[in-house]
């Protein structure tokens, strides 16, 4: 039985990862500070084969016993996040990742960074292959994010070549499902929730603004494929299928029967302007795309939001 350690496993992402090793007969280890993650992601998943442990990988990280694995996954992950939390998201891109390397070193363990689309920034490059270096603003507001990530490409790749270790970096896409945040900022969960309290949806700029969603189960099932392949240079995970925001705005407002309307409010700084993942690299090397259509995934997504117990401590819960 592996024994994988997944930092930031109480996170959106991490808890679907942390599920879908459990089901691969992995024993998981989730370490997470709940700076925003949240332990009501993995209260389901307690049993013999699973473990939590709170901590902030910006220290060092103790783990007893053989690691077959770590996957990085420890970093607040949307605008609202890392704009409020901007030298913590810094610390947990480079200590962080600096703490998770070293264990993986110490281990011997096979190591997943989970990087980001946010690497190439404002991308002059369309749609965006893995060869292409970014567009980025290291002193934008948003530059806490992409720096983070980046430099943490950059450690990951120096640990593979100077130490040798089994190194794999996934650059996530926007990826979407239950377990997201009503206000962590993100279009999606924005659109639902202000969608099913008959709210306006605020879309920023005029919403011609590109993204391709991806639908957490086919993102999930990418990072395990990256994980088990002998593969150690960065790879694309998302959905080409690319659409403007106020795309998305009315096709949210339609598959939840919603009387909002559409309110248009100023671009963030260093919005980016397109973003659709090139992922021939991943179709070669993963035999892996998107399965799942979006709009079924916004189906889903919208059943798990309608299907909290109660919509409005949710709301005040979920901050």
């Amino acid at each position: 039985m592996p024994r994988t350690l997944v930092t930031g496993g109480a996170g959106f992402l991490g808890s679907h990862l942390c599920e879908y090793l459990l089901n691969k007969g992995h024993q998981v280890i989730c370490m997470d500070n709940l700076l925003t993650g949240n332990i009501a992601n993995i209260e389901h998943l307690q049993g013999e084969n699973f473990k939590f442990i709170k901590h902030d990988v910006t220290e060092y990280i103790f783990i007893a016993g053989e690691i077959d694995y770590i996957l990085h996954f420890a970093s607040p992950a949307s605008p609202i996040d890392y704009m409020q939390l901007p030298i913590q998201t810094l610390k947990v891109g480079s200590m962080g990742t600096h703490k998770a390397l070293g264990l993986a070193k110490e281990k011997k363990a096979t190591f997943l960074l989970a990087s980001t689309s946010e690497v190439y920034g404002d991308p002059l490059v369309h749609p965006q292959p893995e060869e292409y270096w970014g567009n980025v603003n290291p002193v934008g507001p948003r530059g806490v994010y992409d720096e983070a990530k980046r430099f943490a490409e950059a450690l990951t790749m120096a640990y593979h070549r100077i130490h040798g270790i089994n190194t794999k970096i996934v650059r996530i896409f926007n990826t979407f499902g239950p377990r997201m945040r009503l206000k962590d900022g993100r279009a999606i969960p924005a659109f639902i929730s202000q969608a099913l309290m008959n709210k306006p949806l605020t879309v920023f700029g005029d919403g011609s603004q590109t993204r391709s969603f991806c639908y957490v189960d086919d993102t999930i099932e990418g990072i395990y494929r990256l994980l088990i392949s002998d593969y150690n240079q960065p790879v694309n995970i998302g959905n080409p299928h690319e659409m403007t925001l106020l795309e998305m705005a009315q096709k949210i407002i339609e598959l939840t029967n919603s009387q909002s309307s559409i309110e248009f409010h100023p671009l963030p700084v260093d919005d980016p302007k397109v973003r659709q993942p090139d992922i021939s690299l991943a179709k070669r090397i993963l035999n892996w795309e998107a399965k799942i259509p979006v709009e079924e995934g916004l189906r889903r997504t919208i059943n798990w939001f309608r299907n909290l117990r109660d919509w409005s401590k949710t709301q005040s819960d979920n901050t």
